[in-house]
């Protein structure tokens, strides 16, 4: 019986089949990129539980070397900062000499004081400008240069009006830095302050120019600052203002902070200032100033209604000094000056520093508004006394007047010390928060004027009150012998 055959074949591993040469690359290829990726890229990914896990290195990109500093700031700094040194004052400070102080601290020797500043070497022979209040009533001062020798430093003069001080080092061949026109220094300029704050020598701080021309902040007499939100701190004082080519323009001087740090306004006296006080000071050992001998104030909006005046522009004359300049002249009380040989002025600060950088001798031509007319007076210019006039206070506005007032009597003028003959109506008491004492007025101040009328009494005064029927009242306040407008500003 014949059944089905199963046929059997026989295979021999010589006859096996193998993939092609190509498909055996293509493996290859793969299997070489599959342990790349695992060894390299992938184990970061892999990285929890690969053993042979790498840290991937950071790619940085390297700059080259320099081979000299960039242009604009850096070369700006690197011209000034050798001309900038620190200043460092020693002072004996008295001890109280009172029973009570005895008591307590005995036969205890003088404390030493000591102070630290900037100061700025602007002449190869050694002269440095400072401020007067780095090295005040100092016995001692050390100065230390850019490449930290320390000299012995000589006072050659201060002046106190302005906050300035000029020193001379031992010697010559300092390195300098250029003088700047501060005149032309505008508004956003970029600057550097330059100095030695808290004792960290020669440090940069950048800003711009905030503001010129800054007067009447009470730092020193003679203000006309250039402000500046470049960070000035403590130990600052005394030292440069710089522009972008490192010409100086300003001595640091003073902050406005809260703090007792930086908070982005600074003053610096400008380097023409600074320049008129050191030639002075080296050449004649003392300085000479204009005097005309007015007291002058701004021109306020209700002032200007007060007297009168249809421009607010120019400086009111608040007062004139007898037998001075400008009486000489024929300025008046209640002038106006509009132009000083024909150049419009409207600050009293910038006009002060005119007449005082004036040489004595010398005649100013006026143009001053009067009774609405304006006219032209010639004046010739003195030589500041050595205890000018002082500037009288400028009070300024309100509602009703608020105010008490008495006849001057021979014994209370003499009690507070008023001129011999002086008539008026004495303030005797200020309501707090009313109209005359939000206008600046005080006991013990004499009104003269009401309305540009002279009042001899209280009568007067109460007469010339009523008659102004609710309008802003005009008053001219005597204080300590000097003479200031005030405006009483009323409701109704």
């Amino acid at each position: 019986m014949v059944g089905p055959s199963v046929a059997s074949e026989r295979v021999s591993p010589r006859s096996m089949r193998f993939y092609s040469p190509a498909a055996q690359l293509i493996f290859w290829i793969l299997g070489i990129v599959l342990a790349w990726y695992l060894i390299g890229p992938g184990a970061e990914r892999l990285h929890w539980w690969w053993p042979f896990h790498r840290t991937p290195r950071v790619a940085v990109v390297e700059a080259p070397p320099s081979a000299s500093p960039p242009p604009g700031w850096t070369a700006a700094a690197k011209a000034a900062l050798p001309a900038v040194v620190n200043v460092a004052t020693a002072r004996t400070a008295k001890l109280p000499d009172d029973p009570f102080s005895r008591l307590f601290f005995g036969n205890r020797p003088p404390r030493r004081e000591r102070g630290l500043g900037s100061g700025v070497i602007v002449t190869a022979d050694g002269f440095v400008l400072t401020n007067n209040h780095v090295v005040e009533g100092a016995q001692d001062i050390r100065v230390t240069l850019a490449d930290r020798r320390e000299v012995s430093a000589r006072l050659v003069g201060t002046d106190a009006k302005t906050d300035l001080a000029v020193l001379k080092l031992p010697g010559a061949g300092y390195p300098v830095v250029a003088l700047a026109d501060s005149s032309r220094v505008e508004v956003a300029e970029v600057v550097l302050a330059l100095g030695n704050p808290f004792g960290l020598s020669q440090t940069v701080t950048q800003g711009i120019v905030s503001a010129v021309g800054r007067a009447d902040l009470g730092i020193a007499d003679y203000e006309d600052f250039i402000q500046t939100d470049a960070p000035i701190n403590p130990g600052n004082s005394g030292g440069a203002l710089v522009d972008a080519r490192g010409a100086l323009i300003g001595i640091n001087t003073a902050i406005f902070s809260q703090t007792g740090g930086s908070q982005g306004i600074g003053f610096a006296v400008p380097v023409n200032m600074a320049r008129q006080v050191m030639d002075q000071l080296v050449r004649r050992g003392r300085l000479t100033r204009g005097y005309l001998g007015v007291s002058l104030q701004e021109v306020t909006p209700a002032l200007a209604r007060g007297l009168g005046v249809s421009a607010e522009r120019g400086v009111i004359v608040g007062d004139v000094a007898p037998d001075s300049p400008a009486a000489r002249a024929g300025l008046k009380r209640g002038d106006v000056i509009l132009a000083v040989d024909g150049t419009p002025v409207d600050d009293v600060g910038r006009l002060r520093n005119l007449i005082a950088g004036t040489a004595p001798g010398t005649t100013l031509k006026l143009t001053v508004l009067r009774d609405g007319r304006e006219q032209t007076l010639d004046v010739a210019v003195a030589e500041m006394p050595e205890r000018g006039p002082a500037t009288a206070a400028r009070p300024s506005a309100p509602e009703r007047p608020g105010l008490s007032v008495a006849d001057v009597t021979p014994e209370v003028a003499k009690k507070l010390g008023l001129p011999p003959g002086l008539a008026g109506a004495l303030v005797t008491e200020v309501i707090p928060g009313g109209p005359a004492a939000e206008a600046g007025l005080r006991p013990g101040d004499v009104i003269q004027e009401v309305n540009r009328k002279p009042v001899r009494s209280a009568a007067e005064f109460a007469r010339e009150v009523e008659q102004a029927r609710g309008r802003d009242i005009v008053v001219l306040v005597n204080r300590g012998g000097s003479t200031a407008y005030a405006v009483i500003e009323r409701a109704g």
